[in-house]
Order: C-alpha cells, then sequence, then structure tokens
C-alpha cells in the first residue's frame, strides 16, 4: 500500500488536493460575483437542495485532475458519484453549503478527503470567502494555511458556543429536542448550512462543537479528520458504514462532546459502544 498510503505518496496527494481545492474555491467565487444569484445555473436536486453551473464545473476539474495525477484512485463525488475501491479512493463534495453560495451568504467551501487502508489519510477544506485552507494529515496535526490550530479547550457549558445543522432525513421533532437539551443545559448554538465549514470552525477553536444528525460522507470526512487532528473528539458510524450510507457526527472539544452525549443519550438512546477508524460509533444519533 506504499503508494497509496507511504509518507510521500500521502504528502504528494496533500499538496495537490490543497492546490485543488484553492482552484475550483476561488473559480466558483469568481463564477458567484460576475454571475449574481440569477445565472448561476441552478437546479433543484430535492426539496431545499440545489446545485449550480459552478458545482458541477467544480467537481469536474476536481476529478480529472485527481485522475490525471493518480489513475489508480477511485472516486466518490456528490454531484458525479462513484465509488470507494480497495485501495484508495478520494470523496469529494464540491461546494459545501450550495444554498449558501447561491444567496451570496458567506458560509460555504470545497472539502476534498482520501481514504485508504481504511482510515481518512488526509482532508482538505478550502473556505473562499475568507481564503481560508483548512487542512491535516493522520496523526501530523491539523492547520489553516501555515498555523497550526487545535479546539478550544473550553469546559463550561454557559459560556459553550456550537454549530448544529438539521438534516430533512432524520425528524424534525428530534432536532428541536436536541436544541431543548442545549438551551436546557445552558448552552449556545448557531445553524450555519455548511458542515464542512462548521467542522473547520471547531478545529480552529471558533465553535466548541458541531452536531447534525445526518451527513453525507462527502459533507463531512475531511473536516472530521481536520477537526482530530486539532484535539477533537468524533463521535459517528464507523468509517464503511458512513460512506455508504451517512449518518450522525458529533464533533467538538473533548469535555463538551462528553457533555452533549450525555445530556443527549436520554434523548436518544444509549451512549456510544466502540471505536472505529477515524470515528465512534453512536448509536443514540442515528
Amino acid at each position: 500500500m506504499d503508494r497509496f498510503t507511504g509518507d510521500a505518496a500521502v504528502n504528494e496527494r496533500l499538496e495537490l488536493a490543497r492546490g485543488l481545492a484553492c482552484r475550483v474555491g476561488r473559480d466558483a467565487l469568481e463564477f458567484r460575483e460576475v454571475r449574481g444569484r440569477d445565472a448561476l445555473g441552478t437546479k433543484i436536486k430535492s426539496l431545499q437542495d440545489f446545485v449550480t453551473e459552478a458545482d458541477l464545473k467544480a467537481e469536474k476539474t476536481i476529478r480529472a485532475e485527481l485522475a490525471h495525477h493518480f489513475p489508480e484512485d477511485g472516486f466518490l463525488g456528490e454531484e458525479t458519484g462513484g465509488a470507494p475501491t480497495s485501495a484508495g479512493y478520494w470523496v469529494v463534495d464540491p461546494i459545501d453549503g450550495t444554498a449558501n453560495f447561491l444567496r451570496g451568504l458567506r458560509h460555504w467551501g470545497v472539502s476534498i478527503a482520501y481514504v485508504a487502508d481504511e482510515r481518512i489519510q488526509l482532508g482538505v477544506v478550502y473556505d473562499p470567502p475568507n481564503d481560508l485552507t483548512y487542512h491535516a494529515r493522520a496523526g501530523q496535526g491539523a492547520f489553516c494555511n501555515d498555523r497550526s490550530i487545535s479546539v478550544s479547550g473550553n469546559v463550561d457549558p454557559h459560556t459553550a458556543l456550537g454549530i448544529v445543522g438539521v438534516s430533512r432525513r432524520t425528524g424534525f421533532d428530534r432536532y428541536l429536542g436536541f436544541l431543548r437539551v442545549l438551551h436546557d443545559a445552558g448552552i449556545e448554538h448557531r445553524r450555519i448550512g455548511s458542515a464542512a465549514i462548521g467542522l473547520a470552525r471547531v478545529a480552529d477553536g471558533v465553535a466548541d462543537f458541531y452536531f447534525e444528525a445526518h451527513l453525507n460522507c462527502w459533507d463531512a470526512l475531511a473536516g472530521m479528520l481536520i477537526a482530530q487532528e486539532a484535539g477533537a473528539r468524533v463521535i459517528a458510524p464507523p468509517l464503511e458504514r458512513f460512506t455508504a450510507c451517512g449518518g450522525a457526527v458529533l464533533c467538538g472539544v473533548p469535555a463538551m462532546v462528553e457533555l452533549i452525549d450525555a445530556l443527549a443519550s436520554d434523548l436518544h438512546g444509549s451512549a456510544p459502544d466502540g471505536e472505529a477508524a477515524v470515528s465512534e460509533a453512536a448509536p443514540w444519533a442515528e
């Protein structure tokens, strides 16, 4: 597996992924600024789920460049599909937060992860409106541009602030119940509309945790690794199942995640039951 997971192989992929994320993200930002909201070629995939010409162009560019440089790698993208392979494969969301992007809101980004040897080897999340590149290699820490980053370390729920996403794949009453749990514990929250950016904010110590009851793998794998490498605890389904089916993700300052998990276990069921790859199983949140 050295050509897929050796230091030189992963470093080469990381540098390419960083460059690609910045390139397509800046192109998408320029496209939005030139075209404006009404000329983005927006199509509706499902209720409140959109794709623009920028999404499609970005994923096409990323997929073509990765195939050119690493033809043996597999690819799984939100817009063009694909499938994991037994060797290494890429998981890509060309614009996570498309609804924000098309309306001119600033919370959106490019998410690229590389998986091999049953673990996330690298993750890149590029935040074009702020020109910030979050990136990590497994076991080597997390960075924003060239600055080392870490989670906030906040352990006081009365000063805590988290980011909470909402998914139409899960019941709305469950979402409201989770917000009630946070409210009763004195914990503040925000909803920003991009899991990739939300997880990056946790990694950078801006928010203390992120939770969403259902995410797809392309939304979260890169951000999960970056946050974990920044010192976060990540609770999610095992990697293989998460890649295939998606699932809940709770990520944050370890003490804060422990507290929220305990509070929410009364709402959703049992506590986490073990570890897998980059994340832990979380039956209560499924």
